[in-house]
């Protein structure tokens, strides 16, 4: 029985995926000191604005970097099977369905970010580009949100 995108979501949060707020991350990190906070947005996604210190694994590579003995292998990660990992997409969806995944692998305690990075940039958390530079949070929001063209649109097919 095929599902849509969100469907995948609920169903996600359903098996007890554990969600908390950006306006949370402060609290999380300072009870969390050993969590791993994971983007696994693309590349030019996490190029354009993140947040410092962020482990970066792709979804794409995410089964691969869980894992020894792959090329996409993370030893940082693999070795955080028992830590905190809080799991950072662009809005909290794909972090959803990461987490699950990472819980399916054995990770003891994936935690999605609810909103995403989006949610990050609403509560003024501050995020850098690639070069490190802090990201100007209008330009981030304009970054975060693009526009859905009329092809892409349901009602067009």
């Amino acid at each position: 029985m095929a599902k849509t995108f969100n469907e995948l979501i609920a169903d996600a949060i359903s098996e007890g995926i554990e969600e908390i707020f950006p306006w949370d991350l402060e609290d999380f990190q300072a009870e969390n000191p050993d969590a791993i906070l994971l983007d696994i947005r693309e590349q030019d996604e996490f190029d354009g604005a993140h947040i410092k210190d962020t482990l970066h694994v792709p979804r794409g590579i995410l089964e691969q970097a869980c894992e020894w003995d792959y090329a996409e292998t993370v030893p940082e990660l693999v070795k955080a099977r028992n830590k905190p990992v809080l799991v950072i997409c662009r809005s909290g969806n794909r972090s959803a369905l990461a987490a699950l995944t990472m819980k399916m692998l054995g990770f003891q305690k994936p935690i999605s970010l609810k909103l995403g990075i989006k949610g990050c940039n609403e509560s003024d958390i501050p995020l850098i580009n690639k070069a490190g530079e802090e990201v100007d949070p209008d330009w981030a929001d304009t970054f975060f949100n693009p526009t859905v063209s009329a092809e892409q649109l349901s009602a067009n097919q």
